[in-house]
């Protein structure tokens, strides 16, 4: 039953662009600003999304952490409102709305009725350009974030373990660089500091504003002219390239830790759809991790879980769409009795594997039918189909990109998921970690695993 509503649901593809309903309509401001309006008729609610093209990536040493920061001090008062004014005043609404940092951006949205969008729109135009950062306010959220850091990851050995991962495999890419920033320029910065970040990339020209639900394109249009069209555009310094240099071989890294389990990272270079050589490898990719982590029925959990009972749990992480190039990233726990290096060497077989047999198409139509058919059911989500524009606009692929992504998945051939696994996943182009577990102190606690594609700290 399951491969019959898979397969009516590819039979529809055609029909299918970025979810129900009407095409996305755009017009961009004179101060620059970006508008991506996508009609969705199915209920009298709606989503708007700022999403401003900065993020960790676009950071440097000594200032590492400052755009999540700045993120929270977004609720922290503007000319006209108080600290905590903004989301009072949603939340009397009936609405939602929260913030997300990233590698290569910052987002802030919101969940309302249909007939609220002026308000969204002008609480948006409000803190655009007009934080007040106030210092005393700026240092009790400064010591909000700490706490984060030392409760998301200083204290959680899986997710320590990544971040020094990432910080070892990146020599020059800023992907090297913790979302939540490092310690020591937590301890350093200042609220000048977060006013000159502020000054440099919270402005129209350097921002997208996308909205999706039961609304009339123009009168999105309308009201964005009236709330945001009167704001000044900033002079925006892109930032300078910082490409990573080729790597020259393996690279490992052991994090000793107090810890309940062993765990073990591995991360090949790979490219995303803004660099690849050929247009098609980023999807391979993505076929690849599928075919290798798509769910109970796929190889890892199939050979290695239950199979060999070598893992406790294994899992891949890859994503296309990236700024810069990232990692083909391969996880797990070893199951009880087996050892990090046993778990590494299942690992690597399973590698191996991909790149000398070509996988039939019994499994591939599988793999192929159930990504592809996740993909159309994200789409069901209006928060999804807003955060796939903006995205893609954010990060320099264009929107326009979602409403043929499902069909390039599609394409993917066995020879193509061979090929990427062959060019790219090689002992040269690889990074391991491993966490060694320590005895636990009375202050340490294990914590539940980190999901490796987590790279932003939501307020």
């Amino acid at each position: 039953m399951r491969r019959i509503v898979i397969s009516l649901v590819l039979l529809c593809l055609p029909a299918v662009t970025l979810g129900a309903g009407e095409p996305v309509q755009e017009r961009i401001l004179e101060n620059g600003l970006k508008v991506l309006v996508k009609p969705d008729r199915r209920a009298p609610i709606l989503i708007s999304q700022v999403w401003y093209k900065v993020g960790s990536s676009y950071e440097f040493g000594g200032v590492t952490g400052i755009s999540h920061i700045l993120e929270h001090m977004m609720f922290k008062g503007t000319e006209r409102l108080g600290p905590g004014e903004f989301s009072r005043i949603i939340a009397e609404q009936g609405g939602e709305e929260n913030a997300f940092t990233g590698r290569d951006y910052t987002a802030y949205f919101q969940k309302l009725a249909n007939d609220r969008l002026a308000i969204a729109f002008e609480l948006e135009a409000e803190r655009m350009r007009n934080l007040t950062l106030d210092p005393e306010e700026f240092r009790k959220e400064l010591e909000v974030v700490k706490e984060e850091r030392r409760t998301r990851t200083d204290d959680n050995p899986q997710s320590l373990t990544f971040e020094r991962f990432n910080a070892v495999a990146f020599v020059a890419s800023p992907y090297g660089i913790p979302v939540i920033g490092w310690p020591s320029d937590l301890d350093s910065v200042k609220v000048e500091d977060v006013r000159d970040w502020y000054q440099l990339w919270y402005a129209p020209n350097n921002a997208t504003l996308v909205v999706a639900g039961d609304v009339d394109p123009e009168e999105v249009f309308r009201l964005a002219e009236l709330h945001f069209g009167s704001l000044e555009p900033e002079a925006i310094r892109p930032p300078k390239p910082r490409a990573e240099p080729e790597q020259l071989g393996e690279k490992r890294l052991v994090v000793k830790v107090p810890a309940q389990e062993p765990y073990l990272l591995m991360g090949y270079k790979v490219p995303a759809l803004i660099d690849a050589e050929e247009s098609w490898e980023p999807y391979a990719l993505e076929v690849l991790s599928s075919i290798l982590d798509g769910g109970s029925s796929a190889r890892f959990a199939r050979e290695l879980v239950r199979g060999q009972q070598v893992a406790a749990s294994a899992g891949t992480s890859y994503s296309a769409f990236g700024r810069l190039p990232g990692l083909f990233m391969l996880s797990g726990v070893p199951a009880t009795g087996q050892s990090v290096e046993q778990l590494e060497a299942a690992l690597l077989e399973q590698i191996e594997r991909v790149q000398s047999v070509l996988v039939d198409e019994q499994e591939m139509e599988r793999v192929r039918n159930q990504l592809i058919a996740s993909k159309v059911y994200e789409l069901d989500s209006l928060f999804y189909q807003a955060m796939v524009l903006g995205q893609l606009e954010t990060v320099g692929l264009g929107w326009e990109l979602a409403d043929t992504y499902v069909d390039e998945l599609a394409a993917v051939t066995p020879e193509q998921v061979r090929a990427v696994a062959q060019k790219y996943l090689r002992p040269e182009r690889l990074t391991v970690g491993i966490l060694d577990p320590q005895p636990l102190g009375q202050d340490h606690t294990a914590r539940a695993p980190v999901a490796l594609e987590m790279q932003g700290h939501v307020h």
